[in-house]
């Protein structure tokens, strides 16, 4: 079994916000000479999370609505008395760092509508990492 490995970094710039990293992870798959296995995406932040749903630019402020709706950014959470972010941290622990999505003929199998997201939860950020692990033959 081959296992190659990329990171790539983005720059978020709203404090709640999806961005496409589709084209990072299809390039690493490329990359990677893999043609059958999987593919994880990682994102290594503890405020921060993965997602795989349409690109459509309603839908992605609905998610966000919904994300703000869920983690109550303006609410008083013991946590934000050390780093006024506890919303961040609870939107990643519910929603999840990592995707893990198949590689066949060396491609992620995804959705026609399916597109990978870094869902930033306390930014902006001038660095975000994403890990990219393809694991196959």
């Amino acid at each position: 079994m081959k296992v190659f490995f990329h990171e790539v970094s983005v720059t978020t710039s709203r404090r709640i916000q999806l961005i496409d990293i589709t084209h990072h992870v299809e390039e690493a798959v490329g990359k990677s000479g893999i043609a059958n296995g999987v593919c994880i995406v990682f994102a290594p932040h503890a405020t921060a999370a993965v997602v795989v749903n349409e690109h459509e630019e309603g839908l992605i402020q609905d998610i966000v609505s919904k994300i703000e709706e869920i983690v109550e950014p303006e609410r008083s959470w013991r946590h934000n008395i050390i780093d006024d972010n506890a919303h961040a941290h609870i939107g990643s622990a519910i929603i999840g760092s990592e995707r893990v999505l198949p590689v066949r003929k060396g491609r992620i199998v995804r959705g026609t509508w399916q597109n990978i997201f870094l869902v930033e939860l306390d930014g902006p950020r001038k660095e975000r990492n994403i890990v990219i692990e393809v694991l196959g033959e």
